[in-house]
């Protein structure tokens, strides 16, 4: 099954670039990145804060199939609704340290809409240590249940 969302690592770089295409309007897209419920749903994790503002900070935990808990955090630096937000994110007892990631949401008709992630790493490594994990397929996965997440539900508007 072909991956829909798109992962670029250009050798010797320590950046991701990921595109993915959705087929749901921008508003809603950008929804399910700054709305707790709609997170905890799509990304299997549990919002203990989400801060969506300028400044604002947010603060997840997972547990893995053995019971055990694992967190990710970070703080916001810019936020513009339906349009970017620029963050850092850290997994808390990961010796991959923070990375620095620009997300951009652009709608391309009214049903439709485009995510774009620059993704920085501190080094080449480390980014080459994340391409090691499954990765590309948990964002894929994660990607595709937020669209089928946010597809079935009805919408208010």
């Amino acid at each position: 099954m072909e991956l829909r969302t798109k992962v670029h690592a250009e050798d010797g770089k320590q950046e991701l670039k990921i595109t993915r295409e959705f087929d749901l309007p921008l508003e809603l897209l950008f929804k399910a990145y700054i709305e707790p419920e709609i997170v905890e749903q799509w990304m299997g994790t549990k919002v203990l804060k989400l801060e969506s503002k300028k400044h604002g900070s947010y603060q997840f935990e997972t547990t893995d199939p053995k019971g055990n808990k694992h967190g990710f955090n970070g703080t916001i630096h810019e936020f513009v609704s339906n349009q970017k937000i620029t963050r850092t994110f850290e997994m808390e007892n990961a010796n991959f340290g923070v990375q620095l990631e620009f997300l951009e949401f652009e709608e391309l008709t009214e049903e439709t809409s485009k995510l774009s992630m620059h993704v920085v790493y501190r080094s080449v490594e480390i980014r080459d240590q994340i391409l090691q994990l499954p990765f590309v397929q948990g964002i894929n996965m994660a990607h595709n249940r937020l669209q089928e997440i946010l597809k079935s539900k009805p919408q208010r508007h």
